[in-house]
């Protein structure tokens, strides 16, 4: 077992809930591990208002600058990123198709109509996955995203989960990030986005991360 028995912050993604199945299934096996496991709802209520100032503050509050994993996936995976990067107590980090480049990642999906008319407007609607219906989002979120670091720089051992299929992050964003950064190791599936068929194996692979701690290449 970790000696030190860290808490564990799991990261949803956007438009996504802490009862999403991803989540249910990491919680489930870490507390099996003896491990005590936080997951927020990172809009807090407000999915409208959502940036990622608001939620980094969030997980900040919840972090109390402790010893802690911290797992991600998609945009919860960049924001684990950033909070790694800002805070070198977090012990480990695992990102499931990291939605690093988020900024980018946007502006590229949507288009410069479709990103005026956002902006325009002020609010567009999501689908949201947590609820099954279309939420609005507001442009803040785009603005907001547009300060931070499309790849945050932390040095804390990382595994990387991507999907060779994945349509919304492309895995080679994932494949650049792991060669530049000798404490990333990255796990290439045969799987999409969502990664939900291949969750027994990212379990293996992450049990094996946090319990024997091997070294990163």
């Amino acid at each position: 077992m970790l000696s030190s028995r860290p808490r564990v912050l799991y990261l949803h993604g956007f438009a996504s809930s802490p009862a999403s199945r991803k989540a249910r299934f990491f919680a489930e096996k870490l507390e099996a591990l003896g491990l005590a496991v936080e997951i927020p709802d990172l809009a807090e209520g407000d999915f409208e208002g959502l940036t990622l100032s608001k939620q980094l503050a969030l997980i900040e509050r919840l972090g109390r600058h402790e010893p802690a994993i911290v797992i991600g996936s998609s945009l919860g995976g960049y924001l684990a990123a950033l909070y790694a990067a800002r805070h070198p107590e977090v012990d480990r980090v695992i990102l499931l198709a990291p939605a690093l480049r988020f900024h980018a990642l946007w502006t590229t999906e949507l288009g410069p109509d479709r990103l005026r008319l956002w902006k325009e407007k002020g609010s567009i609607p999501v689908l949201h996955y947590g609820t099954g219906r279309p939420q609005l989002i507001g442009y803040q979120l785009m603005e907001d995203a547009a300060r931070f670091e499309p790849e945050p720089q932390f040095s804390q051992p990382c595994l990387i989960f991507h999907g060779d299929s994945d349509p919304l992050v492309p895995v080679a964003q994932s494949v650049k990030f792991a060669a530049a950064h000798p404490n990333v190791r990255l796990i290439r599936l045969a799987s999409g986005h969502e990664l939900t068929d291949v969750l027994d194996k990212i379990w293996d692979e992450s049990e094996r991360f946090l319990l024997l701690n091997p070294a990163l290449k």
